[in-house]
């Protein structure tokens, strides 16, 4: 039986992939977490895994939490993840990445776990400020990151890639376009909305939704679909490569709001909040897909739409 290791286990992705390689019983599974708090994401199956709270940036721990476990396969999803937050923190966005990542890595490489196989998280938001003529977004677009993030981001992507070079270490790349659904933080656009409408129709705030910009446009995907492919990446791609996961198509954020709005019986009313808008924003992201489903068979199967209600049900649940 292999043994797993997945950073950030009770994160938004970690939480559902831990479900996921459970149901599938891929192996036995061990999870760091750093959060307290965050340890109700994997409620239903945490007594079927190890859990390890360890801060990723610590060199140390790290080493002994990967001799303890010996992992055969890494999934490193644990990251600080919102591009918005990036702006108002940059140095703790990129030095919390490389240096959970970096540490990662010499502890494998260290412990001589070559033959262990990684994969690495980086993002869609790596391609940033993307022209038209270059859509949909394949892995040869040009990187024009646009915010602190995606440089972390591409930091990480290249480092694995370089590791894969100078050791011939078992790294696998993925860039997810963004990735949906339950449980994930209210900073985050689509769980913004259903939050604040969940609130709105309990009565706790008024009836006005702040918003940013709606014109940005995104290709969304399910995160219950999107851990499915992050399982078949680490069986299926081959090393050092790179892959883009995603829909293949792109909604405007407008759009996102007006299905939501709809699944709604409550008046609500709309207005702009300048604090909510990025110094530079993508105008949109969209994903050619074509490399990875080429070669793992993988496409989504949850519809926006599910997506959507699932999403405002989880908070109307828990406000």
């Amino acid at each position: 039986m292999k043994n797993i290791l997945v950073t950030g286990i009770s994160g938004f992705a970690g939480s559902f992939l831990a479900e996921y390689l459970s149901l599938q019983n891929k192996g036995k599974i061990s999870g760091t977490y750093l959060d307290e708090a965050s340890l109700e994401n994997i409620e239903n199956v945490k007594t079927r895994i190890g859990l390890l709270r360890l801060n990723l940036t610590d060199g140390k721990e790290v080493f002994n939490v990967v001799k303890k476990t010996k992992p055969d396969i890494i999934f490193h999803l644990a990251a600080l993840t919102s591009p918005k937050k990036s702006f108002d923190n940059p140095f703790e966005a990129i030095q919390n990445n490389v240096k959970a990542q970096l540490n990662l890595f010499e502890a494998v490489r260290k412990l001589n776990l070559l033959d262990t196989r990684i994969l690495i998280t980086s993002s869609a938001e790596v391609y940033g400020i993307v022209e038209k003529k270059d859509l949909p977004i394949n892995e040869e677009t040009k990187l024009m990151p646009a915010s602190p993030y995606a440089v972390s981001k591409i930091t990480q992507d290249f480092l694995a890639l370089q590791y894969f070079l100078s050791y011939g270490m078992k790294i696998i790349r993925i860039r997810p376009f963004n990735h949906i659904g339950p449980r994930q933080k209210s900073y985050f656009v689509v769980s913004a909305f259903a939050k604040k409408i969940a609130e709105i129709e309990k009565g706790k705030i008024d009836n006005i939704l702040s918003v940013g910009n709606l014109d940005s446009k995104r290709d969304f995907t399910d995160v219950r679909d999107m851990v499915v492919a992050y399982s078949l990446a680490i069986e299926k791609c081959k090393w050092g490569e790179v892959y883009n996961i995603g829909s293949g198509t792109s909604y405007a954020v407008s759009e996102i709001l007006d299905m939501m709005l709809s699944l709604s019986k409550t008046k609500i009313k709309m207005k702009v909040d300048e604090s909510l808008l990025r110094p530079s924003d993508n105008p949109d992201l969209v994903c050619n897909r074509n490399k990875f489903t080429d070669l793992t068979g993988w496409k989504p199967e949850i519809t926006i739409d599910k997506t959507l209600k699932d999403t405002l049900d989880y908070w109307r649940n828990i406000i």
